[in-house]
């Protein structure tokens, strides 16, 4: 009996697949604690509807992120800090200080776990930055650190 599944269960699928299950299986424990719905033409009908209004706000989705990866592109974020004569900054410039200064000076947001920073900066300059915007989207930005 064909059925889809409307949870993932270990051993079985995953959420929204067709699978095919044993008629006992179906009957007595999928369908009872309602893990699953049988796979006739309506039901078949709905989980495409679901599926296409999926693919569709993903693909929305990827599309602004490239738009705000053009964005990145053109901005250098300038971020004043207290520094020492040398060049070294006192304390560092975390990927949190840059999604501040993002929605602060260029009204994007940006969550901070996106920044992708493999220590935080310490040093005076443009730094380019990676910004993971989207699945296959990526966006630099330049961080100029200057001194107070």
């Amino acid at each position: 009996m064909k059925v889809i599944l409307l949870d993932n269960i270990k051993g079985v699928g995953k959420k929204d697949e067709v699978i095919n299950a044993s008629d006992g299986y179906a009957r007595n424990f999928l369908f009872p604690k309602k893990l699953a719905l049988e796979a006739n033409k309506e039901n078949l009908a709905k989980l495409q509807a679901k599926q296409s209004a999926k693919q569709f706000k993903k693909d929305t989705e990827k599309e602004e992120a490239k738009k705000m990866a053009e964005q990145l592109k053109n901005i250098t974020l300038a971020i004043a800090v207290k520094a020492g004569e040398n060049g070294k900054i006192f304390g560092g410039i975390t990927a949190k200080e840059i999604a501040e200064n993002l929605k602060e000076k260029e009204k994007m947001e940006i969550d901070k776990k996106k920044i992708i920073l493999e220590e935080t900066i310490k040093t005076l300059g443009v730094t380019n930055v990676t910004i993971k915007l989207f699945e296959g989207v990526i966006g630099t930005l330049k961080v100029e650190v200057v001194s107070k």
